[in-house]
């Protein structure tokens, strides 16, 4: 797979911009657009920071902060959202691995779901309204990328967990080369230049912060369904960005 073609699955896949399909997919795309999680999440990052920047202008206070957080989700069409909800609800209300994953593949929106996106759209907009405009632009588009990165590095990682009959996407068992895997550490590390050259102490806390909340959601998932879904892996991506925000606006305070 040529890699323009890799970026471009994964920035179809991740956001709801019209990007051509290409040709026939190979069962293992998904493991090859991985690599470029992180680029997807500095296209997200860069658009949201720029909404920020604008609304700024004009507004101050929670105002710029919920536009921005608001804008991410809309690029997305809420996808990791989603996933947070219905891993939250499949976590929380299930009783046994079979009971958890098929309320995750339930549509409908329960208790545990409707709370952990509104906690984490709370958060991220509360950490942001704590930055200046001047490091928020560079928290977000670190954040968007970093949370990615954790994504794509769980789905690395754990064996697939669902079903795959019962999905539209092909979930390969591979998983990235020695060559993926440093595109994504690369892509991932230049999205956190910016903040590191503003505020390296507010960073190093959001990345502790970040790879807290990473290992914790990656384990919660080892232990209850015995690997990811693509559920999963938008409630890796949203858990660390939220604490990644946390950890910057921590740390830069």
């Amino acid at each position: 797979m040529r890699e323009t073609d890799a970026f471009f699955h994964a920035l179809r896949f991740m956001t709801i911009l019209p990007v051509r399909d290409g040709d026939t997919l190979d069962a293992d795309w998904l493991t090859h657009a991985s690599k470029y999680f992180s680029a997807v999440g500095i296209v997200v990052g860069l658009a949201s920071a720029i909404v920020f920047a604008l609304a700024s202008r004009y507004w101050g206070g929670l105002v710029p902060a919920v536009l921005a957080v608001a804008a991410s989700a809309a690029l997305t069409g809420a996808l990791h959202e989603d996933g947070l909800a219905d891993t939250a609800d499949g976590f929380g209300g299930g009783r046994s691995r079979e009971a958890r994953l098929a309320i995750m593949k339930d549509s409908r929106l329960g208790t545990y779901g409707a709370l952990a996106v509104g906690f984490s759209v709370a958060l991220r907009i509360a950490a942001l309204a704590l930055m200046t405009p001047s490091f928020a632009w560079a928290a977000l588009i670190a954040a968007h990328a970093g949370a990615r990165a954790a994504a794509t590095w769980a789905m690395n990682r754990l064996p697939y967990a669902g079903d795959p009959s019962a999905t539209r996407i092909t979930y390969s068992e591979a998983t990235l080369d020695r060559s993926g895997a440093m595109t994504a550490l690369l892509v991932a590390l230049a999205a956190l230049l910016p903040a590191l050259f503003k505020a390296p102490s507010a960073l190093f806390a959001g990345l502790i912060f970040a790879a807290l909340a990473t290992l914790a959601v990656v384990a919660l998932a080892r232990r209850l369904i015995g690997g990811y879904t693509g559920d999963v892996l938008g409630a890796v991506e949203q858990a660390t960005e939220v604490a990644f925000l946390l950890g910057l606006a921590a740390g830069a305070h």
